[in-house]
């Protein structure tokens, strides 16, 4: 697995297996599916209620805990410092670690600097290697920045071949923050596996269309937690370090950018 390496040195897996919408058994079978097939990042969140069930996976898969990568998040139920302190210590016990290797603050809630800063001590103290945020803009992500002392490892965003956010990539870049994308093929709001272009691309490089629009972030330095509940799917969408883009279909992938949320978050 391809790694790229965080602001502070930790190096983070550039695929990861994304738990959004999955809960109870279907979450756990999920998780260690992903597991065995050779997945180390989980995405999971308070917002998602499985931090419970992702752990029960974690603890049967018998891989070392230091090959794992898990990712959690603070939401608008922990929105303030006190309640996120909490929350951090409800989430590692949920989970059954020692640690989270990345934690975020899901949105940029009314109160999200005293969360970040609840994130802040989480770091120094060593319950989290690397803390980061989700769903920021580059407004949202300068303000904090003013008001932080740890610069973000990650911004989390809605990143796809329709919306590629190349400017609030280079905005994070120049801070030292990676970009990392959720909802690599949109969720269903587009049809992405069959898009035209991703289709005809697949064709030449011997790749699906689904293998081409992750390639097409993770070329870009992009880390992607694509979900699936099928094996065979899981699979594929691992199987995309055996090739490389051209810049000329790079270019051409970059032109089905609509510039737009599909999600109504930002314009």
């Amino acid at each position: 697995m391809e790694t790229v390496t965080l602001n502070n040195g930790v190096k983070m897996p550039l695929i990861g297996f994304g738990t959004w919408a999955l809960t109870g058994r279907q979450c756990e079978a999920c998780v260690a599916a992903a597991l065995e097939e050779g997945y180390r990042i989980i995405d999971t969140a308070e917002m998602y209620h499985n931090e419970q069930e992702v752990g029960n996976a974690i603890s049967r898969c018998g891989i070392a805990r230091c090959e794992l990568f898990i990712t959690t998040k603070l939401s608008n139920q922990s929105n303030g410092y006190d309640l996120a302190r909490k929350t951090i210590d409800e989430s590692i016990k949920k989970l059954g670690l020692d640690y989270i290797d990345l934690f975020l603050v899901h949105e940029a809630y009314s109160e999200a600097a005293g969360m970040y800063r609840a994130l802040e001590e989480g770091y120094r103290d060593g319950r989290i290697r690397a803390i980061g945020i989700s769903n920021f803009t580059a407004p949202r992500y300068r303000k904090l920045l003013e008001r932080c002392q740890v610069v973000p490892a990650v911004n989390q965003m809605e990143t796809h071949v329709y919306l590629g956010q190349e400017a609030l990539q280079e905005t994070l870049r120049s801070h030292g923050t990676l970009l990392e994308a959720w909802a690599p093929f949109t969720q269903g709001k587009k049809q992405i596996f069959a898009e035209p272009l991703l289709f005809e691309l697949g064709k030449t490089y011997g790749k699906t269309a689904a293998q081409l629009a992750l390639r097409y972030l993770v070329q870009r330095g992009i880390p992607v937690i694509p979900k699936s509940a099928h094996r065979e799917r899981m699979r594929e969408n691992l199987n995309i370090f055996d090739f490389s883009i051209s810049e000329q279909d790079m270019d051409r992938i970059r032109s089905l950018d609509e510039g737009t949320s599909l999600f109504g978050f930002w314009g």
